[in-house]
């Protein structure tokens, strides 16, 4: 259900997102004022997923996360009846709050519910339903933009019905049975956490404060990396290098970036059992190196057919990185994680917005290969904090796997 929610919400994000500029310039603004109606939109995901996080804590998931698609989906219809760029950039930066109480809560519960065993794969699954979502939505943003630029708003908008009432009836009437029945039934996760640990044959680990800071702050900046090398300096700084460096059509910018998606959806399942099995720590520090030395190639390799290979690389390692460091936040939560989960989730958004930021004024002052350099050099400062933070991933015990069965039995 969960990936379901996430493959609507970022179909409906990838139709809107092309036509935001070009509808924001018909309001007379220049390029730059039009590109901060995208930048709002990041900006209050980063302000609002504290809050949000506290509101998952006190009032549960599936509200929070029918709230939050709520609100997205009321601010977008609205944007669409925009008169002027105040009032769609307001709309957008409202869309922006909603969209961190959807998230946030949706991978609170993804994380929460799921045994540790399956905790990589389930993380890949659910970015899966973002990937696809992703990718699929932009090619019919633009044939709608095309006709009108107000309709990807109503578009997106009804589309976000079908998650907010996944989320307001299934997932809450799911999480009732869930917890009336009895012990060995479905869905453990979603009851105490001691009984679910009994449930699952493995335990939370107890922490000692200096271990949990070491993990998160592992997990943290990885997430971080990501996104300011994939989602910040990939998006903004690639289109401009392949204009001004290679001298080609934005074609090769669109295969560029369809090469590196599809490396990176390639990797999401093998990564997640690569988590479980092999332990979140060595995929984190992996996906660190990969994606760093896909970016470095980016620097140092000229030409189209390094160009694409470079892609390639960096999209094999953010498809680790997308799935490991959920998996060992999950690993930390006990009781209520919408605060952790919130935390870190800004972590990424923080790289995401401040990586074209740095990544611009290098390319500005310096060159496109300090820029790419300088995100190679982020990604292998995670793969070192990684590196000193001890493993979360707890085996099945004997014992445990005993007790399991005999609940059964019972």
């Amino acid at each position: 259900m969960l990936s379901a929610v996430s493959f609507t919400v970022a179909l409906g994000y990838g139709i809107v997102a092309p036509a935001i500029p070009e509808f924001a310039k018909q309001f007379g603004v220049s390029d730059a004022a039009a590109a901060t109606v995208i930048s709002a939109f990041a900006l209050m995901r980063v302000i609002g997923a504290l809050p949000a996080g506290r509101l998952v804590d006190r009032f549960g998931e599936p509200i929070i996360m029918a709230a939050g698609i709520a609100i997205v989906a009321a601010s977008s219809i609205l944007a669409g009846f925009s008169h002027s760029f105040a009032e769609l950039l307001v709309l957008r930066g409202v869309g922006g709050l909603g969209s961190a109480m959807f998230s946030i809560s949706a991978q609170a519960l993804l994380l929460a519910s799921v045994p540790a065993d399956l905790r990589g794969r389930a993380s890949g699954l659910y970015s899966g339903g973002f990937l696809l979502g992703g990718i699929s939505g932009p090619a019919l943003g633009g044939l709608i933009a095309a006709w009108s630029l107000r309709a990807p708003f109503f578009i997106y908008g009804g589309l976000l019905a079908v998650p907010a009432i996944i989320a307001a009836v299934a997932l809450r009437g799911l999480l009732r049975r869930s917890a009336s029945e009895p012990a060995g039934a479905v869905l453990p996760g979603l009851r105490s956490d001691e009984g679910a640990t009994r449930e699952r044959g493995t335990s939370r680990r107890p922490w000692a404060h200096s271990q949990f800071g070491r993990v998160y702050r592992a997990a943290a900046a990885a997430n971080f990396a990501d996104g300011f090398a994939a989602l910040g300096v990939r998006a903004a700084i690639v289109p401009l290098y392949v204009h001004q460096v290679l001298r080609s059509s934005p074609v090769w910018t669109g295969i560029g970036l369809g090469v590196f998606a599809a490396m990176n959806g390639a990797m999401l399942l093998p990564a997640g059992r690569a988590a479980d099995k092999l332990g979140r720590r060595p995929v984190i520090i992996a996906g660190c190196l990969v994606s760093g030395a896909g970016l470095g190639m980016l620097a140092i390799l000229p030409g189209r057919p390094a160009f694409l290979l470079a892609l390639a690389v960096a999209g094999l390692g953010s498809g680790l990185l997308d799935v490991a460091p959920a998996a060992m936040i999950s690993d930390l939560i006990s009781g209520q994680g919408g605060t952790l989960v919130a935390s870190y989730q800004m972590a990424g958004d923080t790289g995401s917005v401040t990586g074209p930021v740095a990544a611009g004024l290098l390319v500005d002052s310096v060159s496109y290969s300090a820029a790419f350099g300088l995100a190679a050099g982020v990604l292998g400062l995670a793969a070192v904090v990684s590196y000193f933070a001890p493993e979360t991933r707890v085996a099945r015990e004997p014992a445990a796997v005993l007790m399991s069965v005999v609940d059964h039995q019972e």
